[in-house]
């Protein structure tokens, strides 16, 4: 781990002094982030990239792009100051055997330090003809291509791209062309160690952007409907110059019988009407923002306390503490190898036998929200997921997603979701909550320990 990246991490791992509030860590300004991918970028090409292309027994890996079309994988190669791809952008990296690995641009320019540019068009003036002069001169045994009809981060080279590809490329080496979607879907995985130590830091400016929302600050019972707390989110994220990767989705669960949450179907397009968030509701977030490259995905609940109440209704903490039994349950059955489909069947037979009503939808999460990697279910799937045939592998991350169904007693009874999702990262063969987990709900307004 460099240097730089080391003081990062060591000036700005600080905890809160209180557990509902976490302390927001200092967010990088823009030079400094670029500074930080990059290096990521460069520790992963020289350690990890040349034993991920050895695994899969590629020793030549084409990512192609034209701008504005960019291959998944490719943005996850480009330098920092590159925000797109160039004209059409062909990157190539030969492994060599052991560690040695090389990295060529078949483009005008050199693409960052670890691509340099092997193609002038003032001698050669076509790309395609450039690109099958260094593929005879490697004389690679496979070369792998991001095509992929199971994972759409893997199946990035375009279908005009493929085929002018192919008929540039010596008939010698046709058969030599090989899906590179294992490699892809690996690369995109792969966390190295320095990047779990950012992503402790991602995750806890999650947690405090998230619990300052569900505060006081923002909530005003009676007078601040969901809506509102929505797109405060979008100002926050923006203001702190981070990206949403997706629309925050906010919405409350209450006691009156009439409103059947736990029954909305998740394929609505959106909440119900905008609600006026009142005392006794129940009000629950699906958040994540994007920075240094990393993604967050957190779902995390508050409850409205009613004029008297000093506490949330027991049933709720008693619903509460079994949609952690269920996250106990899931992450229990990850094991090195094991499918997200088998992890899936054996957490939901073992949430069955215990009396839970568990729906599981867990998903890799890193450079994309919705990550490549092993599937653990869907919300509407909960038998059988394509993508879930993918074995779990070494240092990867998941947003542990699911809920339970509970009844609360102080609420006549009536049947609530308890949602949800927190990042993990599984190494070693354990799971460790990346900034840990939600145990309790958070409470509006928040108590004071000399408020009687």
């Amino acid at each position: 781990m460099s240097k730089t990246i080391l003081l990062f991490v060591a000036l700005f791992t600080f905890f809160s002094t209180q557990a509902q509030d976490p302390v927001m860590p200092h967010i990088l300004p823009l030079q400094e982030r670029a500074k930080i991918m990059d290096q990521v970028l460069e520790e992963r090409f020289q350690t990890l990239l040349p034993r991920l292309m050895e695994e899969q027994g590629i020793d030549l890996w084409l990512v192609m792009a034209r701008e504005y079309n960019e291959d998944p994988v490719i943005r996850t190669m480009l330098p920092s100051t590159w925000l797109n791809a160039r004209r059409r952008t062909i990157l190539a990296i030969h492994h060599k055997g052991g560690d040695d690995i090389e990295g060529l641009a078949i483009a005008r320019y050199n693409v960052g330090n670890l691509f340099a540019s092997a193609w002038n068009p003032e001698e050669e003036p076509e790309q395609w003809k450039r690109l099958a002069a260094i593929i005879a001169e490697k004389d690679p045994q496979k070369i792998g291509l991001n095509l992929s009809g199971l994972y759409n981060h893997a199946d990035g080279l375009t279908s005009t791209e493929h085929e002018a590809f192919m008929q540039c490329l010596p008939k010698k080496y046709q058969s030599r062309v090989v899906s590179a979607e294992t490699l892809a879907v690996r690369w995109l995985e792969t966390r190295t160690d320095t990047e779990l130590a950012l992503y402790e830091q991602i995750c806890r400016i999650a947690h405090s952007i998230i619990a300052e929302g569900l505060s006081e600050k923002v909530i005003q019972p009676g007078v601040t409907s969901t809506e509102d707390v929505k797109w405060w989110y979008r100002e926050r994220i923006a203001g702190l110059k981070l990206d949403a990767w997706f629309h925050p989705t906010v919405d409350v669960t209450r006691p009156d019988p009439d409103t059947k949450e736990a029954s909305r179907s998740f394929a609505a397009q959106t909440t119900p009407d905008a609600n006026i968030i009142m005392p006794g509701d129940l009000v629950h977030i699906d958040f994540g923002i994007t920075y240094l490259r990393m993604n967050t995905d957190t779902q995390e609940n508050a409850y409205v306390l009613r004029p008297g109440e000093t506490a949330p209704p027991t049933g709720l903490v008693a619903a509460f503490k079994k949609g952690n039994r269920l996250q106990d349950i899931l992450t229990s059955h990850f094991k090195q190898g094991r499918t997200g489909n088998d992890i899936l069947k054996l957490t939901r037979e073992q949430a069955i036998a215990e009396g839970l009503k568990p729906s599981i939808y867990s998903h890799p999460i890193g450079y994309h929200g919705h990550a490549a990697g092993t599937s653990i279910g869907m919300w509407d799937n909960q038998e059988h997921v394509d993508t879930g045939e993918h074995p779990m592998q070494n240092n990867t991350c998941y947003a542990i997603e699911l809920n339970t169904r509970e009844q609360i007693p102080e609420w006549g009874n009536k049947e609530i979701r308890v949602m949800l999702e927190e990042n993990a990262v599984f190494k070693d063969g354990k799971v460790h909550y990346i900034d840990g987990r939600q145990k309790e709900l958070m409470l509006i307004p928040r108590q004071s320990s000399n408020i009687q």
